[in-house]
């Protein structure tokens, strides 16, 4: 049983009036052997009240251990020791030998350990961004592809910009640069990145060579492009996070229960949410909102050119009256708000990218959220003179169904009389739509009965019969009186029965199936 605080120094206070262990532990009532145990202990310069270590038969061998993980910087395996302890006259178990390896395995890390400086953060000098991989949403044509997620972020103030797109190129990244620029207000002094293709071309005695086009983006902006050390992507722990944290939010995965995707549009209208969380919430480490944080560093940052760098963007286009452009003599739709806009044209593989400097329209466009300056705002697939290529969905009040059948009319009240009709529900909305196409006639006279009719038995009983008759077609003047009336005596789970040719009141011929048959004629 171990002894109280109180009862250890009695023990110690009894040896040290006596001198001798047997006549303390008769003071004290414990054994000689728990009096030497803490007296040794206290002149070891131990701590009295700690467990004791016992001596273990692998102790001779723990400088030899030792030394083995010093060699391997704390990798050897412990069988790989067990088999060498062996060899060298050890008799104990292998389970011993786990723990002494990985007792100075602990120790040889802590010793090598490595330390990280906090980052120096101020106002309006770093930046930091990074490509993070993005969830597969249906591209041109239908067809899922892969995504990137560019995140980006102010050191100082924790603002962060992530934008989706397509591909790593570097007009892409110029891109995305410019539009992440132009939410922050104005660029920082340096920003720090990773070493891509697109940043670096090759390394030369450890130093990395810039890619020309991007040291004329920086120096086009004011800010001089850097790179952390290749292969240590904790020197930017800052965009490694922002990427961490955006893919946990924005990518479906069993822990966040996301649904897939339906459109690009979506995957970027949800990184606008997410921008607008995160940067609305107080951040742990800074304790200070990052929208209001970016206020005040706004007034550090360097002001933004009027123009995007446009280098690497590909070919200047207008966008017609038709919101298309020509490329290759094949006409390419743009979504709605472009027209007469000067936009970028570029082949990137089997695609033809579309970007446009929002900035400088003179309306931003609503499917446009809060993007600004160079943005991808079309992606089609390449196509051959003839065949153009056009998205429907670019045309949201077109006439004509992306299928190509014609969009159904709306009803819209033009008095007082088609108001009251149209009050009553969508099956007055359905029922009108169908009487007008099948041609029925005195339309108005019976709207204005079954407005009548409403006061009597309820508008939610003739809206439900109205939506009845103009799915079965039945248009007469006596029919939708007849049908609430059925409605009103039935529950009215028997169906919709449609009188069309598939239908008919002959009786059927199923009792004469079996006349002139064999067991027929023996039952007569």
């Amino acid at each position: 049983m171990k002894k109280s605080d109180r009862d250890i120094m009695e023990i110690l206070e009894a040896y040290d009036t006596t001198g001798n262990a047997h006549s303390a532990a008769q003071l004290a009532g414990v054994d000689p052997k728990t009096v030497r145990r803490y007296v040794a202990a206290r002149d070891a310069g131990m701590p009295v009240t700690g467990p004791s270590r016992r001596p273990r038969i692998i102790d001779e061998h723990l400088p030899q251990i030792e030394q083995w993980v010093e060699r391997s910087k704390g990798k050897v395996r412990a069988d790989i020791v067990h088999e060498r302890l062996l060899a060298l006259g050890f008799d104990g178990t292998e389970r011993t030998t786990r723990r002494a390896v990985a007792e100075a395995k602990a120790a040889w890390q802590a010793g090598h350990r490595r330390t990280y400086r906090p980052w120096i953060t101020e106002p309006g000098l770093w930046m930091q961004f990074d490509w993070g991989q993005g969830p597969k949403v249906p591209g041109p044509g239908g067809i899922l592809r892969s995504t990137l997620l560019f995140c980006a972020w102010l050191a100082w103030s924790r603002y962060r910009v992530v934008i989706p797109v397509w591909d790593q190129s570097l007009p892409t990244l110029i891109a995305c640069l410019d539009a992440t620029l132009r939410r922050f207000g104005g660029a920082p002094t340096y920003a720090l990145t990773d070493n891509p293709r697109t940043v670096s071309i090759d390394h030369v005695a450890g130093i990395p060579v810039r890619h020309p086009q991007i040291v004329e983006t920086g120096r086009h902006y004011g800010m001089a492009v850097h790179t952390c050390v290749p292969f240590d992507p904790e020197s930017k722990g800052g965009s490694e996070a922002t990427v961490k944290i955006a893919k946990a939010d924005l990518v479906p995965t069993d822990a966040n229960l996301l649904p897939d995707y339906a459109s690009f549009a979506d995957l970027e209208a949800a990184c606008d949410r997410f921008c607008a969380t995160v940067n609305a919430r107080r951040h742990r480490e800074s304790a200070r909102i990052p929208t209001e944080a970016l206020a005040e560093e706004r007034v550090r940052l360097h002001t933004l050119p009027s123009t995007p760098h446009t280098l690497a963007l590909g070919t200047t286009r207008s966008v017609g009256t038709d919101q298309t452009i020509r490329f290759g003599s094949v006409r390419y739709s743009t979504p709605p708000g472009l027209v007469g806009a000067e936009v970028w044209v570029r082949a990137a593989g089997t695609d033809l990218v579309i970007v446009a400097d929002l900035s400088a329209l003179p309306r931003i466009p609503d499917w446009a959220g809060d993007r600004r300056g160079l943005s991808e705002v079309a992606r089609h697939r390449l196509s051959t003179p003839g065949n153009p290529s056009i998205d429907p969905a670019h045309y949201p009040d077109h006439p004509q169904q992306p299928g190509g059948a014609p969009r159904p009319p709306t009803p819209k009240a033009r008095s007082a009389a088609e108001a009251r009709f149209l009050d009553l529900g969508p099956g007055a909305h359905a029922w009108l739509i169908a009487a007008s196409a099948a041609g029925a006639v005195r339309i108005r006279a019976k709207m204005t009965a079954a407005v009548e009719l409403a006061a009597f038995v309820g508008a939610d009983t003739v809206d439900a019969a109205l939506a009845v008759a103009a799915e079965a077609g039945r248009f007469a003047e006596s029919d939708l009186p007849a049908i609430v009336a059925h409605h009103t005596a039935t529950t009215g789970d028997a169906g919709v029965v449609v009188a069309d040719e598939a239908h008919s009141v002959q009786p059927g011929t199923a009792a004469w199936a079996g006349f002139g048959t064999t067991a027929a004629a023996g039952a007569s």
